[in-house]
């Protein structure tokens, strides 16, 4: 594995997780976009951290471990605004969520 192939995958990854994230009008599949997003973000770091100069340096694993955690509270708050939006209106629809007011 080369540098090149391994930001050639985080692209695709990263390309794929935005088309969801902008195309679909379904709460979940975007957050679904958006967790796609960041685990090609975290390739990056990991690519990067493999082949710098100094790879016993712990500092792109250390980004990475922040970053998953940042995703999960990510995805635990996000599913659990949806979970409520879902109980109030009965959809997952984006353009559903719109009729609320408060």
């Amino acid at each position: 594995m080369t540098l090149q192939i391994l930001l050639a995958i985080s692209a695709i990854l990263f390309a794929f997780g935005l088309a969801a994230a902008l195309s679909r009008s379904n709460a979940i599949m975007i957050v679904i976009g958006i967790e796609l997003m960041l685990g090609a973000a975290n390739l990056n770091f990991i690519a990067f951290w493999r082949f710098s100069e100094n790879p016993s340096d712990l500092a792109g694993i250390l980004f990475v471990i922040f970053s998953i955690g940042v995703a999960a509270a990510e995805a635990a708050v996000g599913l659990a605004i949806i979970i409520l939006v879902h109980r109030r209106i009965r959809s997952v629809e984006v353009d559903d969520a719109s009729n609320l007011k408060g």
